[in-house]
C-alpha cells in the first residue's frame, strides 16, 4: 500500500500541494465546482492524492489566502464567490476572464462636459477642457461587481460614442483605435457606504461598505489618459498589498 507523503513531495518537479490546488482550480474553472459548493475535505484530498493531511491542509490554506475558497469552522471548505484582485493593471474584461466569468457593462450615461475643472486637472488638461463622462455598471456573469465613472479627453478621443463603449472593453478600444499603450495607474483607496441609488444598482443593502478607488491611468508616454471613480462591492474585491522594509 503506498505511503502518504509527509513532506513537500514532487511529481515532475511539481510540489504535491500545488497539484492539489491545480486539481481544485480546474474543477472551479470548468464549472464542476460552483460558488458555495463544498470542496473535498483535507482527509479526502490526502487520500485522493496520496499525501499527508498537512500537505492537503497547506493546499487549502493557500487557496483560501488567494480568495478561491472559504473555510468554515465545523462545516468544511467551500468555493468562494468570485473576487477581483487589484494587483495588476487590467481592464474589467481581463479581470473577469481571469475568474472564468463573462464581463458585461451596462452604460448608464455618456455625456460631454466642460465644467469639471478638478477632474480636468487630474488629467493635466485646461480647466474648461471638454471631457467625456462615461458611467457604467460592471457585471460578471449576471452579478453586479462595480459602479465606475470614467473621464477622458473628448479632444483626444474623437469618435468615441456610447454605442462603441457599450459593446466592448474601453481599454481595448483605446488601444486598437487610438494607439494607446497603458502602463500604470496611481490610485487613492478608501471606504464609503452605499447610498440608495448605488445600493440598488449593486444589489446590496443601503449603507453597506464599499471600496472606493480614485484612479488615474497613464500611457507608456506618462500621459494621464483616464480618470476613474469606482465604487466596488467589498465582498467581491480584494486589495492585496506587499510592503518592504
Amino acid at each position: 500500500m503506498p505511503r502518504a507523503s509527509t513532506g513537500p513531495s514532487r511529481r515532475n518537479g511539481i510540489p504535491a500541494y500545488q497539484r492539489i490546488q491545480a486539481s481544485i482550480l480546474k474543477q472551479i474553472e470548468t464549472g464542476q465546482l460552483k460558488p458555495g459548493e463544498a470542496v473535498d475535505s483535507e482527509r479526502e484530498l490526502a487520500k485522493i492524492h496520496k499525501v499527508s493531511l498537512m500537505t492537503a491542509r497547506h493546499a487549502l490554506t493557500v487557496l483560501e489566502r488567494e480568495g478561491m475558497v472559504q473555510r468554515r469552522r465545523g462545516a468544511g471548505t467551500f468555493v468562494a464567490p468570485p473576487k477581483i484582485h487589484f494587483n495588476k493593471l487590467m481592464s474589467f474584461t481581463e479581470q473577469m476572464g481571469g475568474r472564468s466569468l463573462t464581463a458585461y457593462s451596462k452604460v448608464l450615461s455618456f455625456t460631454v462636459l466642460d465644467n469639471e475643472p478638478d477632474i480636468a486637472a487630474r488629467l493635466a488638461l485646461a480647466p474648461g477642457a471638454r471631457l467625456i463622462k462615461l458611467e457604467r455598471l460592471r457585471l460578471g456573469g449576471d452579478e453586479p461587481f462595480a459602479l465606475e465613472t470614467c473621464y477622458l479627453s473628448a479632444e483626444d478621443f474623437p469618435g468615441l460614442t456610447r454605442s462603441s463603449v457599450a459593446n466592448g472593453s474601453l481599454f481595448s478600444i483605446l488601444e486598437r483605435n487610438y494607439g494607446i499603450q497603458f502602463s500604470y495607474a496611481d490610485e487613492e483607496v478608501d471606504a464609503t457606504s452605499a447610498d440608495p441609488d448605488t445600493a440598488h444598482l449593486l444589489q446590496v443593502a443601503r449603507g453597506q461598505s464599499l471600496l472606493r478607488i480614485r484612479q488615474i491611468i497613464y500611457s507608456t508616454k506618462a500621459k494621464a489618459v483616464i480618470y476613474v471613480l469606482g465604487l466596488y462591492r467589498s465582498d467581491r474585491h480584494n486589495l492585496l498589498i506587499r510592503r518592504f522594509r
